[in-house]
């Protein structure tokens, strides 16, 4: 699965045009049908002007490839952490409701546990050992204020999971390190409570939970994980299109600049050669250094 071509095809290709001329020659093209720009996130050229220019600091950060399935996968876990808020929210507003209440609701009860009852019965249920029916009668035997204690509990909780939601959602490394600890200190009570009774529900929590854990470390390289985050940041380098266009262009500047400076070298070797052997090959024929000297005229003996 192309997890970049799914991305355009959701939100659109990203085109950008910088400023510097032989970057800009590397992400376009010409063609009939006019100029073309390359997408940052699929690497497919796009008929159009560019959605944006500028220079190359301020090109957008692109996620494609692994990212985009990464990101995905985090919004997953965000979404479920934000069904976990909701619900104890709605528990902990609950349960104070309850506490402030507890009279009214009570005589409410009262009045309609036989009609209760009898309809389980007819359903088939046994009320006598019905949990549902045990809770309700245990929670009216608690103290307002552990009932206070219990709906400050699940709010706490609720705004945790919150936190861990937003976090996760907007794929921020403080999210990510927020909700692998978060996450991580529940897990040894859940481990306890599966050795206390066995159910579906918890199985299927702890293992969410173990896996978010898991994932966050071995993908996100937390902790120094795997090289850790400069690891994590030269893997996202090494994927973006417009970085492997500048690491080439890089190159290729590197290249020709190593390329005139031997040509220069060879053109400074020559011209010495030719002055040593200038040197060595001595005057030319037909001339002398010495100057003439005068000559004194005689007259007769």
């Amino acid at each position: 699965m192309d997890w970049s071509l799914l991305g355009c095809g959701a939100s659109g290709h990203v085109t950008f045009a910088p400023d510097e001329p032989e970057l800009r020659k590397r992400l376009s093209v010409t063609s009939p049908e006019g100029a073309s720009w390359r997408c940052l996130r699929c690497g497919t050229f796009v008929i159009g002007e560019p959605a944006s220019g500028g220079p190359v600091s301020a090109a957008p950060r692109v996620r494609r490839g692994k990212e985009l399935r990464s990101a995905f996968i985090l919004r997953l876990f965000a979404v479920e952490r934000g069904l976990r808020a909701i619900i104890f929210a709605a528990l902990a507003i609950a349960v104070w409701r309850f506490s402030t209440s507890r009279l009214s609701i009570e005589a409410a009860y009262d009045q309609m546990l036989p009609a209760v009852r009898s309809l389980l019965r007819e359903l088939g249920f046994n009320v006598n050992h019905s949990k549902l029916l045990g809770l309700i009668q245990h929670a009216f035997q608690l103290n307002p204020h552990t009932l206070a204690l219990l709906a400050l509990a699940a709010g706490a909780y609720a705004v945790i999971e919150i936190i861990e939601a937003v976090g996760l959602w907007l794929l921020k490394r403080w999210g990510e390190y927020f909700a692998m600890i978060a996450t991580s200190i529940g897990i040894p009570y859940e481990i306890y409570d599966l050795t206390a009774k066995v159910t579906v529900l918890r199985v299927v929590a702890f293992i969410i939970n173990v896996a978010l854990v898991v994932y966050l470390v071995v993908t996100k390289r937390l902790f120094g994980v795997r090289g850790g985050k400069k690891a994590y940041e030269a893997r996202l380098r090494s994927a973006s299109i417009l970085q492997g266009e500048m690491d080439a262009l890089a190159a290729e500047q590197a290249v020709r600049a190593e390329e005139a400076a031997q040509a220069e070298e060879a053109a400074q070797a020559g011209h010495t050669g030719q002055a040593e052997e200038a040197a060595r090959a001595g005057p030319a024929p037909g001339r002398t250094d010495q100057p003439r000297e005068a000559g004194t005229a005689r007259g007769p003996d």
